[in-house]
C-alpha cells in the first residue's frame, strides 16, 4: 500500500475525484479488511465520541483582502444554508475539519534564496487535503544564525494556521543530539493546541539503528507507534513510516515521504509528505502526527548548504 500522493508526480495516482453521491476514491489501495479486526475494541486515541450526523465542519477561506475582508467555506465546499455551527466536544478550535479526513498531504514550498545560494531560510508548508485544496499552512519560526549553524538539528518553533491565517498549532522543538549513542538525548517535539495548551508529543525511541517514535498523549502516556526503515533515504522510490498502535502490531496507517523527481531532490530540500491515519482517530492525535511528520522532515529529509542529509539514526 503507498501513501497518499500529489498530482502529476512520478509513481502516483492523480488525486481522487469526486463521485456521484459525494464520496471520492482513495488515491491508495486500502488492505483487505481494512486495518485490525473490525471484531476486536478500539485502541486507545480511536472512536472519541464523534457523530457522524453532526453537521460536517467547514474549514473557511478569505475572500478579498484588506480590513473588514469577509470569509466565506470556500475552497473545500459549501455549508448548506442555515446549517448550525456544532464543534464536536472535546476538539481543539479550528481543527474540526480534521475529524473528517483519513489522510493529509503535506507540500514544503520552495525557497528561491535557499534553491539558488544555499542560505538556510525558514520552513515553509502547504497542508492539504486529498484533493490539493490547502486547509492549513506552517511556519518555521528561527533566527539566521541557528537556522545557519545548528542545521537540521536546530530548535524551532512552528505555527500552523488555518485559512483565515489564526494560529490553531504550535509545535516547539527543542535542540537535542543527533547521535543513537547517546539516549538520554533523543529527540522530541511538543504540540500545542489552541497555542499555550499541550496536547501530545512525539518522542523518539533508543535503538541501534531504526527510527522509532512514540506518539504521546499530554500526559506523555504513550498512545500510538512510529517505525521507519533502517535506511531512510527515497532514491527514486517512497520512505514508509509506519504508525502501530501502542503495542506496535498491526500498522493503522504511516507517513510516507514521497518521491519527488530527480532534480528537485537533488538540488532543493522540498519536500513532499503524505498522512494516512484512521478516520476516527482523536483529532488531538491527528494533530501530533503532524508535529511527528515535521520532526521526520527535519532530522532525515533536511539539507543545509552543501550539506548531505542524515538517512540513519547514526549520523
Amino acid at each position: 500500500m503507498s501513501g497518499p500522493g500529489y498530482p502529476g508526480s512520478p509513481n502516483h495516482p492523480p488525486y481522487p475525484m469526486p463521485q456521484p453521491g459525494g464520496h471520492s476514491v482513495a488515491p491508495y489501495p486500502v488492505p483487505m479488511g481494512g486495518y485490525g479486526d473490525p471484531g476486536q475494541g478500539p485502541p486507545v486515541g480511536f472512536n472519541m465520541g464523534y457523530n457522524p450526523n453532526q453537521p460536517v465542519m467547514y474549514q473557511p477561506a478569505p475572500v478579498g483582502s484588506g480590513p473588514g475582508q469577509e470569509y466565506a467555506p470556500g475552497g473545500i465546499s459549501t455549508a448548506p444554508v442555515g446549517a448550525p455551527a456544532v464543534v464536536p466536544v472535546g476538539v481543539p478550535p479550528g481543527l474540526e475539519y480534521l475529524t473528517q479526513i483519513d489522510q493529509i498531504l503535506i507540500h514544503q514550498k520552495v525557497e528561491l534564496l535557499e534553491a539558488i545560494f544555499g542560505f538556510e531560510t525558514n520552513n515553509e508548508y502547504e497542508i492539504k487535503n486529498s484533493l490539493g485544496q490547502k486547509i492549513y499552512k506552517a511556519k518555521e519560526k528561527n533566527d539566521c544564525c541557528t537556522r545557519n549553524c545548528c542545521g537540521s538539528l536546530r530548535s524551532f518553533d512552528m505555527k500552523i494556521k488555518d485559512n483565515m491565517d489564526r494560529e490553531v498549532i504550535r509545535l516547539i522543538r527543542p535542540y537535542r543530539c543527533a547521535s543513537c549513542w547517546c539516549p538520554c538525548c533523543l529527540q522530541e517535539l511538543e504540540v500545542q493546541a489552541p497555542p499555550g495548551t499541550t496536547i501530545g508529543y512525539v518522542k523518539q525511541d533508543w535503538h541501534p539503528f531504526l527510527p522509532r517514535f512514540s506518539i504521546q498523549g499530554a500526559n506523555k502516556e504513550t498512545v500510538l507507534k512510529l517505525e521507519g526503515p533502517c535506511f531512510a533515504c527515497n532514491c527514486c522510490g517512497d520512505v514508509n513510516f509506519e504508525l502501530k498502535g501502542k503495542d506496535g502490531e498491526k500498522p493503522i496507517g504511516r507517513i510516507s515521504k514521497q518521491w519527488s523527481g530527480l532534480l528537485k531532490e537533488v538540488f532543493t530540500d522540498t519536500d513532499n509528505f503524505g498522512i494516512q491515519f484512521p478516520l476516527d482517530m482523536d483529532v488531538k492525535m491527528k494533530a501530533v502526527l503532524m508535529g511527528a511528520c515535521f520532526l521526520i522532515d527535519f532530522m532525515f529529509f533536511e539539507k543545509v548548504g552543501e550539506a548531505n542529509q542524515r538517512s540513519t539514526v547514526f549520523s
